[in-house]
């Protein structure tokens, strides 16, 4: 099998890491760098669970290979917090129990993070459409989109 020795900015910090042609951005963070917060649901897109973001926008994690990025910047749910305190985001998640079995909160915070980026104030149809692609089994969503907008009200991502 043939390797590459790739380069990534993962949450701010960059990680050089020898790769095989065929793993995944999800394989290379959860297997090669322990970033085990990026969950491996489905392996085909269609859960969100893997999603990150890649310079800043969500991406599944399983669909993309490692050296497709060599040179990027990637951040993972372990990226959010700062110095150990949650982003408004991740408060409200705790704050209003959008979070049962926690299998999918790290791709909905992930896509959530980028949504608020782009739109501070999202209105519920926007988180909507924003969380199209992760998929939650437990919750039933309302407290997820709830958690969205009680973020939006109190600074957003960051």
């Amino acid at each position: 099998m043939v390797t590459h020795t790739i380069s990534l900015i993962i949450n701010g910090t960059e990680e050089q890491l020898q790769v095989p042609s065929n793993m995944t951005l999800l394989h290379a963070l959860r297997d090669k760098l322990g970033f085990t917060g990026t969950k491996n649901g489905c392996e085909a897109g269609e859960c969100g669970a893997c999603t990150v973001l890649v310079d800043g926008e969500p991406m599944n994690s399983c669909l993309v290979l490692a050296v497709e990025l060599d040179g990027r910047e990637i951040t993972t749910v372990e990226g959010l917090a700062e110095d150990g305190k949650l982003t408004p985001l991740q408060q409200a998640f705790a704050d209003l129990n959008a979070v049962q079995c926690g299998y999918c909160t790290p791709g909905m915070l992930m896509s959530a993070t980028a949504l608020l980026k782009r739109n501070p104030h999202p209105s519920q149809v926007d988180i909507q459409g924003a969380l199209i692609g992760n998929l939650c089994r437990c919750t039933g969503y309302q407290r997820i989109i709830d958690a969205v907008l009680k973020a939006s009200r109190n600074g957003g991502e960051r």
